[in-house]
């Protein structure tokens, strides 16, 4: 089963602190997932800055995504030309906002083909899916 990683499940996976640490980390590791290129931003920015308590400096941010999280995924890219006609689509899927930013992650997997997307915000992307698109679930 291919599946694309949310940014949720990444986080869960680098900090030993979260609740859904141990599947995250077995889901990471096991490799051959997929991952919205997106996330990789996201990442940093909750490592560095989070107001959640997270504040790594940006040098062991940086690396431990070069480390614990690149080698074990697939990159998903969105092309110009495909994120316009993502955010053209974005209205209708009720995506405004930062939920834009979940809707991105599903374009992403659509276009990857996965089965499924995975994350632990299950209920913010229900509310963007329709019949057709990759299932949603939680690790």
């Amino acid at each position: 089963m291919t599946l694309l990683l949310d940014t949720s499940v990444v986080i869960a996976s680098l900090d030993a602190d979260e609740p859904h640490h141990a599947v995250c980390d077995r889901l990471l590791s096991t490799g051959g997932h997929r991952l919205f290129v997106h996330a990789l931003a996201e990442t940093f920015s909750i490592l560095t800055g989070s107001r959640i308590g997270r504040r790594l400096g940006p040098d062991t941010a940086a690396e431990l995504i070069a480390s614990a999280v690149l080698p074990f995924v697939e990159l998903v890219h969105l092309t110009g030309r495909e994120m316009m006609m993502a955010l053209t689509e974005a209205p209708r899927r009720g995506a405004r906002g930062g939920a834009v930013y979940d809707w991105l992650h599903l374009v992403a997997a659509r276009k990857a083909g996965v089965d499924a997307l995975v994350t632990i915000d299950r209920r913010d992307f229900m509310a963007l899916t329709r019949p057709g698109d990759p299932a949603v679930r939680t690790p």
